[in-house]
């Protein structure tokens, strides 16, 4: 029977008591990215993970022979992944993680928590409240959601069944190292994504800087739209 994780709780599922969770296909997926870097992937998908959700993960390069993974824990953005919108940072973020984890040997873990888990929707409303000035976090609130929904039990479960018990985590978000660490997953190391700054995602790559203490050098926003 699945378990209903709610997302809101960051304390999550215990290490003790995490349910484990089972591979269920493996593909080979030639990538091709609009710059012309192609690589190869094995994309795994899993049975049993604690939220029900068809989180997906990218193995790059040899993880076999990686000393330590280089891992992504990398949320699903339509816009910005499929579409290149430039309000995020979340698809130069995609498109680099593949790159540094393919060199090193590790997992991409794809997982589908639009909007920080609020769904595409509600993201886009998000998006119409920062249109009148609210940041991201703001945005969330003002329409009865939690700022951040996300919960990293899935992703244990996943990096488990791939055999990854210890990892160097690449994020900027300091909650994803926390969250896996309290699920039993050894984040040995954390390295930062490049700063990928526009004009359009500023003030929201500072509000995440100076909210919830992402590790991005960013100058001071002015006159920028959110």
């Amino acid at each position: 029977m699945t378990t209903t994780v709610h997302a809101d709780v960051h304390a999550g599922i215990p290490a003790a008591t995490v349910p484990a969770a089972t591979v269920r296909t493996r593909v080979r997926i030639p990538l091709s990215f609009d710059d012309g870097y192609t690589v190869t992937t094995e994309a795994v998908t899993f049975h049993g993970l604690a939220d029900g959700a068809e989180h997906v993960a990218l193995v790059l390069g040899d993880l076999d022979t990686a000393k330590s993974p280089l891992v992504r824990l990398h949320s699903e953005c339509l816009t910005g992944d499929v579409f290149g919108s430039a309000r995020c940072d979340c698809g130069p973020q995609l498109r680099e993680a593949v790159e540094r984890i393919a060199g090193t040997g590790g997992v991409l873990l794809y997982l589908r928590q639009e909007g920080r888990g609020i769904g595409l929707y509600n993201k886009l409303d998000a998006y119409a409240l920062q249109d009148q000035g609210l940041d991201t976090y703001e945005a969330n609130v003002a329409l009865g959601l939690p700022e951040d929904a996300r919960d990293y039990t899935a992703a244990a479960q996943m990096l488990s069944a791939l055999g990854v018990d210890a990892l160097d985590l690449l994020t900027n978000n300091p909650d994803k190292a926390h969250q896996l660490r309290t699920r039993g997953v050894a984040v040995q190391d954390t390295r930062p994504t490049g700063v990928h700054a526009t004009p359009d995602n500023l003030r929201y790559l500072h509000a995440k800087a100076d909210h919830t203490h992402h590790t991005i050098a960013l100058p001071q926003p002015v006159g920028i739209a959110g």
